[in-house]
């Protein structure tokens, strides 16, 4: 079910950098577009068993860093980083 709940949040991921109306910067766009592209490449590790400790400790770092970031001028995306996070958590990473 975790892994259900991380897939269904980097979908919303997705279409919040898909979504042109988002005021988010080049910057913001690249850096939310590279924590979702190693969020997915922990999620394939997951799907195939694959157990990586220190990246995991190193992303988590990283999702808490950008939820902090984009907590006051996009309360949305941060609001989505906080449901991937916990769907990471659930998971054990």
């Amino acid at each position: 079910m975790p892994m259900q709940e991380l897939k269904s949040q980097l979908d919303s991921l997705h279409a919040i950098l898909a979504d042109t109306d988002q005021s988010l910067s080049v910057e913001e766009r690249h850096s939310l577009q590279q924590l979702a592209d190693r969020i997915e490449a922990r999620l394939l590790r997951a799907q195939q068993e694959i157990n990586v400790e220190v990246e995991d400790v190193n992303l988590a770092d990283t999702v808490n860093l950008s939820i902090e970031h984009f907590y006051a001028r996009h309360p949305a995306v941060a609001g989505t980083l906080q449901r991937v996070m916990q769907a990471l958590s659930d998971m054990g990473i």
